[in-house]
This record gives structure tokens, sequence and C-alpha cells, in this order.
């Protein structure tokens, strides 16, 4: 296990670390598995279903290895907490023994998959407690750290090496996860989801939303992440030279071009140009080197993801022969 201090994670150092992708949508879109309320981690209630999440977490720490990148495994608890256990029929002990047992798959697969040059860290995911893209219900900051806590303390009590809250939108939500992590004693990466302007849903800037939160919670938040967003929605609003900026470390952009409003109401899967995300990514990664974790949210799958490591890869080897 990695030491639980968010300056021990070796993601915070200049190596690459690749992701996985879109988790749900693959399933969904991809594999045609039914996963009701977008729940991946339904698919830990059978044999067949951890089987499929072995074989895709398989996959995308084979294209870490063959990079020659770290790897986080991202845990399949986006939709594992209270409310949405309600509406998927969970009692509360069968919720915590899913998230219990997602960390304890994973860290079966790094004792398998981690090699000396492709070290692999642990994350419990921590999703919205409402819709990733609709900001509609919100909450206090109080009242966020006492939601997520129940499952930031289970996530505390496994092997996993940190907690990552993916696709937040608002920043009382945000602030409450990286409070209740930094009680319970676990590193945490805040993600939050833009929209085509580069704005929160609730129409704050990522800056705004960033430093507020920092003060929030002095600076508990280990690093900073965009998800659930195309490079071309969030690029113009990262200044290189921002200090703000350099407290964002990863990235993991939709496969899509389309706006949250568009992707909600979709019937079909627009995995975009994987050959294209990929240089987008490296065009990124040469104005703000410090970015160290890459992978995919909605649409995107191992194609991207290794067109991603590909190009900012053959980047990052060029940048290091001309220094």
């Amino acid at each position: 296990m990695i030491p639980r201090h968010r300056n021990a994670l070796p993601q915070l150092g200049e190596k690459l670390f690749l992701t996985d992708g879109g988790l749900e949508t693959t399933m969904i879109f991809v594999d045609e598995i039914d996963l009701p309320h977008f729940a991946a981690v339904t698919l830990m209630r059978n044999p067949e279903g951890r089987d499929r999440l072995r074989s895709y977490y398989r996959r995308y720490a084979a294209i870490a290895r063959e990079a020659d990148a770290g790897f986080i495994f991202e845990s399949p608890t986006w939709r594992a907490s209270r409310d949405w256990a309600g509406k998927l029929g969970m009692t509360p002990d069968e919720l915590q023994s899913l998230n219990r047992k997602s960390i304890m798959l994973m860290a079966i697969l790094r004792e398998e998959l981690e090699s000396q040059h492709s070290p692999m860290v642990l994350s419990g995911c921590i999703g919205p407690r409402g819709d990733g893209y609709n900001p509609a219900a919100l909450m206090s900051a109080a009242e966020a750290e006492d939601y997520h806590s129940e499952q930031i303390t289970t996530f505390r009590d496994t092997e996993a090496d940190m907690v990552t809250a993916i696709t937040m939108n608002y920043v009382e939500e945000a602030i409450g996860v990286a409070r209740a992590a930094d009680a319970a004693g676990v590193p945490s990466a805040i993600s939050f989801t833009l929209e085509t302007d580069g704005k929160l849903p609730t129409g704050q800037t990522l800056k705004d939303a960033i430093l507020e939160v920092d003060r929030a919670t002095g600076a508990a938040p280990a690093y900073y992440m965009i998800n659930c967003a195309h490079p071309t929605h969030f690029s113009g609003a990262l200044d290189a030279g921002a200090p703000w900026v350099k407290r964002i470390r990863g990235l993991r952009a939709n496969a899509s071009k389309m706006s949250h409003a568009e992707l909600d109401v979709a019937t079909a899967l627009d995995d975009g140009d994987p050959a294209e995300l990929g240089d987008e990514h490296a065009e990124i990664l040469k104005r703000l080197p410090h970015i160290t974790v890459l992978g995919g949210c909605c649409g995107t799958d191992h194609r991207h993801v290794e067109a991603i490591a590909h190009s900012c890869a053959s980047h990052r080897q060029h940048a290091a022969y001309a220094a």
C-alpha cells in the first residue's frame, strides 16, 4: 500500500500515469450490458460481472505497462453511495460490501500486474450524489461532507490508496468530499466536469472553483482533474502561467465534442476520433507538462487511452531529447 499522505502519491512526480476510459459507456454501448442508473458497481454482484471488470482493467493496465507508465485503478463505484443504492435496491450492508469488494478486486489485479516500471495506485471512486450533468439539488458543504463520508470511511478501511471524486459539478459538493477524505486521513483528488464554455454547469469558472475549494479546505485535495468534457471545451481556459493551473494534474476527457445536453439525449455512442484525441492531449501537455494522469470519460475506450498514451509519451520523449 502507498503511504496515505497526499504528497506520497506517485502520480505527483514526473512519471506519466494512465487510468481507464469510459467504463459505463463501454459496458452499455459496446458490450451491451444493462447497467441500471449507469451503476457499474452492480457488476460486482455476480461472477460474470466481476470477470468482465477484470478483463476491462487488465486491458488498460497492459497499455500502461507497454508505455512504461504507471496505472491508476479507479474502482467501479461512481454510483455506489447511499442515494444510488436505494434506487438500485441495495441494502446498506450490501452497498458497503460491494464498495469493499471493488477495492479487493483491484488489489488482486495490482498484485498480478504491477511492475517496476509500472507502479499502480488503487483509487476509490466517488460520484456525485445527484446527476453528473445537472446540479439540480444542491447540498451545502456540510451536507456533502456528511453524505460522502459514509463511502469514504468504507474505502479508508480497505487497501485503497486514495479517493477520487469524479464529475463534481458544483463546489459545495467538492468541498464536502475533500473535507470528508481529509477527516478520514485519505488523500483525495477532485475532478470537475465542464461545459462547452470551459465552466462548471453552475457557470462558475474552473479557476474560481479550484481556488474556492482550496480556501475552504486548506488545500486538502492532493490535486484536481477535469473529466467529462472534450479538450476543445477546456484547453483555452488553462493558462499555463497561472499558479492555480498547477493544481490540475489529470485529464479524463470525453471522446465526443457534444455538449452534456446533447449527450444526455443521445441514443448512439459518439466515440469521436481516438488519434485526434491523443494529439489534442499532447498539445495540452506541451503547455502544461506538470499534468501526469491521463484517461478517458464518456465514449472513450482502450483505443482512445492507447492513442493518448502514444501521443503523450512521444511528446515527452521528444521534449526530453530537446532538453
